[in-house]
């Protein structure tokens, strides 16, 4: 069905070329992990599994996908990949896919199963996706709360060119710019990788300055105050002037808030820049040298004109990266997710061109 309203979607008109850099896939089954897991980590993995910190919002259940995103062979949205060929893949003509799996492996409560069980996620996308599509292109695991872990693992799979990201969630255990994750950075930018920061975790702090959230509606709008959040800790605790190659990209988060956050940042610091004598340059020139934002969710003002007025307050015109955020509810579709009124050169350049220059992509 959704190839069909593609073809319909395109006919007549030459279809621009789409690199989705946010697509979800899961293991079919609880025991798909099993056989990628050492046989140190099997039994506590079948037994015990991980843990969180706190009790999963409503989005985790069910899965918080499309309704049509259910495999006909069973299991989870995002687990069969010849329904996503067909469904995304195909449907869409998505020159590259970057995956983006969100399943866990922080390091934040038993670092060495976490290690291990992400280094089993990495083998699974190995051999369940990678090598069997030569579309899509991966994202690295790591167990960020141990960053020499973390930082072991890059090693281990950077050579392997269809990893092209590190992939964290936002929500930490600490801000990001503290020390503790500095190792992690260190192999992501020795290899030239960029690190993927992704919507959600689990860390185990309120998502608000002021507690715990009732509803799923604050805790998804929300979101955005963590990004926030973690651009202030790497910027204000100095992790580009140690590590000027690092490129952060921000999956899900949105942008529309950025501009402000940027006037902010600047404002303040020409204020009382005694206190980070390590900074050498305005906040906005870290921010604009170092972070690319994908575009799901994109935020748009209720006037379409004031859209361009937003890109041009945000500066990052090629800095923006397409996503779908396949097979999620809230999935953006390749011809709508962009506002009419977007030049053709500009909305180009967001489906796919950014995104190629970005990782690589040949």
């Amino acid at each position: 069905m959704a190839q069909a309203v593609a073809r319909e979607r395109t006919a007549g008109r030459t279809a621009p070329a789409v690199i989705d850099c946010d697509i979800h896939v899961a293991p079919a089954s609880a025991a798909a992990l099993r056989a990628f897991l050492p046989e140190r980590w099997r039994g506590y993995h079948e037994r015990f599994g991980a843990r969180g910190f706190t009790a999963g919002y409503p989005r985790v259940s069910p899965n918080a996908a499309r309704h049509d995103a259910w495999p006909p062979t069973g299991g989870p949205p995002g687990s069969d990949l010849p329904f996503l060929r067909e469904q995304l893949l195909d449907a869409w003509g998505i020159e590259y896919g970057i995956l983006t799996p969100l399943l866990g492996a922080t390091g934040g409560h038993l670092p060495e199963y976490e290690a291990a069980l992400a280094r089993a996620i990495n083998d699974w996308q190995i051999a369940e996706w990678l090598d069997p599509e030569p579309r899509l292109r991966a994202s690295i695991v790591v167990p960020f709360e141990a960053g020499d872990l973390a930082a072991a693992e890059i090693d281990r799979l950077a050579g392997d060119r269809r990893f092209v990201q590190v992939l964290l969630t936002v929500r930490t255990m600490e801000p990001l710019g503290r020390r503790k994750y500095w190792p992690l950075y260190e192999a992501a930018a020795r290899h030239g990788l960029p690190v993927g920061i992704h919507f959600g975790g689990d860390g185990g702090n309120p998502l608000t300055g002021s507690g715990w959230p009732s509803f799923y509606l604050e805790d998804h709008c929300g979101m955005a105050q963590t990004f926030q959040s973690q651009i202030i800790s790497f910027v204000y605790e100095g992790v580009f002037e140690r590590f000027p190659a690092l490129k952060i990209v921000l999956i899900e988060g949105g942008f529309a808030w950025l501009p402000p956050l940027l006037w902010r940042l600047d404002a303040a610091w020409r204020r009382q820049r005694d206190e980070t004598p390590h900074l050498r340059r305005p906040p906005s020139e870290y921010v604009r040298e170092h972070f690319w934002l994908t575009t799901q969710p994109m935020e748009e003002p209720s006037t379409p004109a004031q859209f361009q007025q937003l890109l041009d307050h945000l500066a990052m015109d090629d800095r923006l990266l397409f996503a779908t955020d396949y097979p999620h509810w809230d999935f953006d579709a390749p011809d709508q997710a962009l506002p009419a009124r977007v030049a053709p050169d500009l909305t180009r350049r967001i489906l796919a061109e950014n995104a190629r220059a970005f990782y690589g992509l040949e």
